[in-house]
């Protein structure tokens, strides 16, 4: 629910609607704009009786906001929220962000030879799994803190900003101390434990679209990790589970103006799990700048015949280098620009 102020309300008038809203039991926020405030009201549970409100002296009007979800909404905040990284890059801006990197952190040859490449590219962040949700028990699961040692040591060598998965509340401490954007994969979107955890952080989170997962159950989800007073939430579509056997999911890139429309948060695109096809991973991600998504979660690998996770669907620098070129050239055609990072090395995120 929305309480619309009028245009000459005071600061006072304001905080008699929210101490009302309060004694009615539920929380109210203000909503500064152009023009007049706003007054959102966060847990209604369809019991708040808008006729009061309406009573109140300077309130204009009550809007019922039919969603469930509402920090989330366009009606909640009509700007578009940027995250802004450490080194400098902004997520949900005109710039397009690509994150890049291996499937799962191997060795330190490996992810400094990975994210050299991918920065030398035009990458402004990189993408690495630490910890490994793995669908067999018997499969890599990931090298745990010392992957993050290794990210932390990437980060200092190439000023690439790290994004990497959390993989439930006893690993989120972890992750949140080294990463520059927390990561909760498509197998936790509805870890509600682990988002509201997650929305205490005060690091970005970017939150991937469940396997079966609705546009609307993402938003909620999301909204899970507002509520708890964290802002910065990143979405991301990685495709979902279809019948066609020809790709791993169906990347379903309708999500990205959808939620365009509907929400206020950025969202970027995985055609790397969308697809699990490597000769599929350069036209969707084409495809997904075109649709207007706000960034790419690519992943690379300086040797994906030897990849202990997800090689078939990862990119080596050659065909990286070829991707970044076209996505250049679309967001250019589109009045964008590919995000860079400021150029030096971060600091003081440490392990």
């Amino acid at each position: 629910m929305l309480i619309v102020m009028e245009r000459h309300a005071s600061a006072e008038d304001v905080q008699r609607v929210i101490s009302v809203v309060g004694e009615m039991g539920y929380e109210a926020r203000p909503i500064p704009g152009h023009q007049r405030v706003a007054v959102g009201v966060v847990g209604n549970d369809g019991r708040l009786d808008a006729a009061r409100l309406l009573g109140i002296p300077k309130v204009l009007e009550v809007i019922h906001v039919s969603q469930p979800y509402k920090q989330v909404s366009r009606e909640w905040r009509e700007e578009p929220t940027v995250v802004a990284l450490p080194n400098g890059v902004e997520i949900g801006g005109t710039g397009v962000v690509v994150m890049a990197g291996p499937c799962a952190v191997e060795s330190a040859e490996q992810i400094l030879a990975t994210a050299e490449r991918v920065r030398a590219a035009g990458a402004s962040v990189l993408r690495g799994g630490a910890f490994k949700p793995r669908s067999s028990p018997y499969t890599f699961q990931g090298l745990g803190e010392e992957g993050l040692e290794l990210l932390a040591l990437a980060r200092e060598r190439t000023g690439l900003a790290i994004v990497t998965e959390a993989l439930d509340v006893e690993t989120l401490p972890l992750v949140a101390r080294v990463a520059d954007i927390v990561q909760i994969g498509a197998r936790n979107m509805q870890n509600y434990s682990l988002l509201k955890e997650a929305g205490r952080s005060s690091k970005p989170v970017l939150l991937k679209r469940g396997m079966a997962a609705t546009i609307h159950d993402l938003l909620l989800s999301a909204e899970y990790i507002l509520k708890e007073g964290n802002p910065s939430v990143i979405l991301c579509e990685r495709g979902v589970r279809s019948f066609d056997t020809q790709t791993r999911n169906l990347l379903d890139l309708t999500a990205v103006p959808v939620v365009h429309k509907l929400s206020h948060l950025p969202i970027i695109a995985d055609p790397s799990h969308g697809t699990g096809v490597r000769d599929k991973v350069r036209p969707m991600a084409r495809a997904a700048v075109a649709a207007g998504a706000d960034g790419l979660l690519i992943e690379v690998h300086v040797r994906p015949e030897e990849a202990l996770s997800d090689g078939a669907q990862s990119l080596d620098p050659g065909e990286f280098e070829r991707l970044m070129e076209e996505v250049d050239s679309i967001a250019r055609a589109m009045g964008r620009h590919v995000a860079a990072p400021a150029g030096a090395a971060l600091g003081g995120s440490g392990v």
